[in-house]
């Protein structure tokens, strides 16, 4: 029979990998106390939140064991939380022993990110399409993807050097409205506020808005106002980074208007 540390030092380790990349609080727990039950723990303890594990095992046993982690918060992988979703189903259905599932978790670690040429054309699009959806002209589209892929290339420099999320945000949205007003002078029959407004949008929190909801809705309340601040905090970086150039440029030029 394991010992209750081994097992319970696994759970928290797949439990710190989905945390991580972007997990829900409802399902981390979930996995943590499925796979103690799965291993005939009884007696324990689980809280999860946004940036932290809390876990026990056997308190009034000889083998009692306590974990705490501190995680700090991070992207969203969907890959590496499916992987690890499938880990840990085929730990409690016996599929695989510890040491296969510790070998396998370290392969999820280690599952390789999208090539960066792909992030960045991919990025491209999006900005492209939401461009064309929120009223811009194809032409329109076609200059946010541009724009959208200098600004991954920017983000992914920014992360290489190690910036903060929010200096990240700041300067890629300026960057993203400086771009606009180059465009605007260029004198080329477009919309620069359809093109700044298509490329704005890898910035804007969504998933962290969407997941504060879901944890506020299933009763998580402190890891959902952690996620909801982290969201309004994201979308003021944002919108100070965007506002910045605009405000620069009507200052410099007399209130002179870019557009209307």
């Amino acid at each position: 029979m394991p010992h209750t540390k081994e097992i319970l030092t696994l759970a928290v380790e797949i439990a710190d990998q989905m945390l991580r990349n972007g997990a829900e609080i409802y399902r981390i727990e979930d996995t943590v106390i499925m796979i103690l039950q799965s291993h005939e723990i009884d007696n324990f303890d689980v809280y999860v939140l946004s940036n932290g594990i809390f876990a026990s095992a056997n308190e009034n046993k000889e083998d009692a064991c306590s974990m705490i982690r501190h995680v700090p918060l991070g992207s969203v992988n969907l890959e590496k939380i499916a992987a690890l979703n499938q880990l840990a189903r085929d730990l409690c259905s016996g599929e695989c022993t510890l040491e296969e599932a510790w070998e396998r978790l370290q392969r999820c670690k280690k599952l390789p990110s999208f090539p960066i040429a792909l992030q960045i054309i991919c990025c491209g699009i999006g900005c492209a399409c939401f461009s064309y959806l929120f009223g811009g002209r194809p032409f329109d589209a076609l200059m946010a993807f541009f724009v959208g892929s200098l600004e991954k290339i920017f983000l992914l420099f920014c992360e290489k050097r190690k910036f903060s999320r929010i200096m990240q945000n700041i300067f890629a949205s300026m960057l993203i409205t400086v771009f606009g007003i180059i465009l605007y002078f260029t004198g080329l029959p477009l919309h620069p506020d359809k093109i700044i407004i298509g490329s704005l949008m890898p910035l804007v929190p969504g998933i962290a808005f969407t997941t504060s909801i879901r944890d506020l809705y299933n009763g998580d309340y402190l890891s959902g106002s952690i996620h909801l601040i982290d969201a309004m905090l994201t979308a003021l970086c944002v919108a100070a980074g965007a506002c910045l150039p605009l405000l620069a440029f009507e200052y410099v030029s007399g209130g002179v208007l870019l557009w209307k």
